[in-house]
């Protein structure tokens, strides 16, 4: 989807502004992507930099972009219900978004081991093998970018819309804490789960792959308090 030339008989900023969110709810610019300037934009679109400005500022001002002073504006949520779970993540218990995301993965999981397709899992496999590959080269951000996108697929194939909706949006909102839980793992206790995992599904055992999500989660959680604990 490509941001088209605005009409003249609604406010600029507000065509902008609906056009930006199309882009980022459709995945066109995902979350945490760096988006183009003003100045590009406002080339692209054939209008002043003020009303592409105002248009990027009602949208940070929503939640759904984050300005980031000296580096540029960022996509923060996917739509409003991703900008309210994160505030609530934020104010809330980091371990009921724990409970939340073992809930939803468990389900995901023994949903996807008895409704997943075989492209499905070939293409959680591919995920898993370019993630491993970028482990082995040390590219940090696309091992935990196929990392996530992995676990997205999963909650995905198993066939409701509705969970994989909720779950992407509270995988947006705890995006950062699962980045920083997998890069710090000295003993990769976590990777050799994720393919008992997709072993699981593959075979079609529903009680075993929410089994091994519900330990994915809470191993996660586990490491998550160490590093708490090294940092204090």
């Amino acid at each position: 989807m490509q941001l088209a030339r605005p009409a003249r008989n609604v406010p600029l900023a507000r065509q902008v502004a609906d056009q930006m969110k199309q882009l980022i709810s459709s995945g066109g610019w995902p979350v945490g992507e760096k988006i183009p300037g003003e100045n590009e934009l406002s080339s692209q679109l054939g209008i002043s930099r003020n009303s592409v400005r105002e248009a990027l500022r009602s949208l940070v001002h929503t939640g759904l972009l984050e300005a980031r002073p000296g580096d540029g504006t960022y996509v923060r949520a996917a739509s409003e219900l991703g900008v309210t779970l994160h505030r609530r993540v934020g104010a809330g218990d980091p371990e009921e978004a724990y409970e939340v995301r073992s809930m939803l993965e468990q389900r995901g999981a023994g949903l996807a081991a008895r409704r997943a397709a075989p492209a499905q899992i070939a293409a959680m496999r591919a995920t898993l093998r370019r993630r491993d590959a970028a482990r082995d080269s040390g590219d940090e951000a696309a091992y935990v970018a196929e990392d996530l996108a992995f676990h997205q697929a999963v909650v995905e194939a198993s066939g409701n819309s509705l969970l994989a909706e909720l779950y992407a949006h509270l995988h947006d909102a705890v995006r950062a804490n699962i980045a920083r839980t997998l890069l710090w793992d000295p003993r990769h206790r976590l990777e050799a789960r994720h393919h008992e995992l997709l072993a699981a599904i593959e075979q079609h055992r529903p009680e075993e792959a929410e089994r091994v999500a519900a330990v994915l989660v809470e191993e996660s959680r586990l490491i998550h308090h160490e590093r708490l604990k090294e940092q204090a």
